[in-house]
């Protein structure tokens, strides 16, 4: 009797018909399971202010329109210190995140040191983290997407090497304490002149400029008048202290007299190096490697296979290839596109 009625009931036309509503419903229920998912990513930079943290911004924003064009969607939340230097309010954005529902944290650490604990609180609640620029002592990020700095600064020596014809007196303005990839690029530069230029002296080493082109400029003034016309050649690690050092140069007259060799990007430098007051800067992509952090934070997060170390790239720009296309690329980032 009971299977006559189900032969019955599958038999009519409404039945049929509420049958097919039914798939339908499940159908679309799961399709849209499948295809919307949407990831929460903090991007924290050391700082808010130089062009460089502009364009990993814009790479983490053309990172997240590429992903939403494959169905997954992604909300960027870009927050970091106004200062550089301000290690404690770093720490605090970083904490601060980590009972906002976000899913992962792409970081660019001021303090190798000081942003270990808050990594390790970020990773037991199960919010991983990718850092990004500079590197943290701790095992704990999933990926170290950067430049190789320290052949950023081997790079940096050599041409220094070759501007100076392998002879000459050198310094090298530092930029700050516990800041892992300026000290990369500074010690590759001074062992590079030690392995190969043993005539090129480096008159001083030891002295930072701090976070801003003030303290750069302060600094660097400061070295020119200790050592007056000894310097024939200086170079320093970042955009902050480049610049700095730059208007140091002109305040005093010698800017076209010092070989001068920076790091990082900047409209000022390229005016700059067409002037001939700049010799070159090595330039990273940090539009790239903002870009490359969030995709692989996200390929993370659905689960799959990523790089636990991955190079950006680094390069030296001079007013001989300043022209060329690879080199406007880099010096040109799209940051209007994407910082709308």
């Amino acid at each position: 009797m009971s299977l006559e009625f189900g032969r019955s009931f599958h038999s009519t036309p409404i039945s049929r018909f509420l049958l097919l509503v039914l798939c339908c419903a499940l159908w679309l229920g799961c399709s849209k399971g499948s295809s919307e998912k949407k990831y929460r990513i903090a991007v924290i930079p050391q700082g808010s202010t130089h062009e460089y943290w502009k364009s990993i911004h814009a790479g983490a924003m053309k990172a997240a329109e590429d992903l939403g064009k494959q169905g997954v969607q992604v909300e960027i939340i870009w927050k970091g210190p106004m200062r550089e230097d301000d290690r404690e309010q770093q720490v605090q954005v970083v904490e601060g995140f980590l009972a906002q529902g976000i899913n992962g944290i792409v970081l660019a650490p001021f303090d190798k040191d000081a942003l270990v604990r808050p990594v390790e609180e970020a990773k037991r609640a199960q919010i991983p983290t990718v850092v990004i620029d500079s590197a943290l002592a701790s095992q704990d990020p999933v990926s170290f997407v950067a430049s190789n700095n320290y052949h950023g600064g081997e790079l940096a020596a050599e041409e220094m090497g070759r501007l100076l014809n392998g002879t000459g007196k050198v310094m090298v303005l530092r930029y700050q304490e516990g800041v892992s990839s300026t000290e990369a690029r500074e010690k590759g530069f001074l062992d590079k002149i030690k392995a190969e230029f043993p005539k090129i002296t480096v008159l001083s080493s030891n002295q930072h400029a701090g976070a801003t082109r003030d303290t750069a400029k302060s600094a660097a003034e400061n070295l020119l008048d200790r050592f007056g016309n000894e310097i024939q050649g200086i170079f320093t690690p970042n955009e902050s202290s480049t610049a700095g050092t730059l208007l140091a140069l002109e305040d005093t007259g010698r800017a076209e007299k010092i070989r001068f060799i920076g790091f990082d990007n900047s409209d000022i430098f390229v005016q700059a190096m067409k002037a001939k007051k700049l010799d070159g800067v090595v330039i990273q992509n940090p539009f790239r490697m903002g870009e490359v952090g969030v995709k692989t934070l996200v390929d993370y997060l659905q689960g799959k296979p990523i790089e636990k170390s991955v190079d950006t790239g680094v390069v030296v720009v001079t007013p001989a290839n300043l022209d060329s296309p690879e080199s406007q690329k880099l010096l040109h980032p799209p940051l209007e596109q994407y910082l709308k």
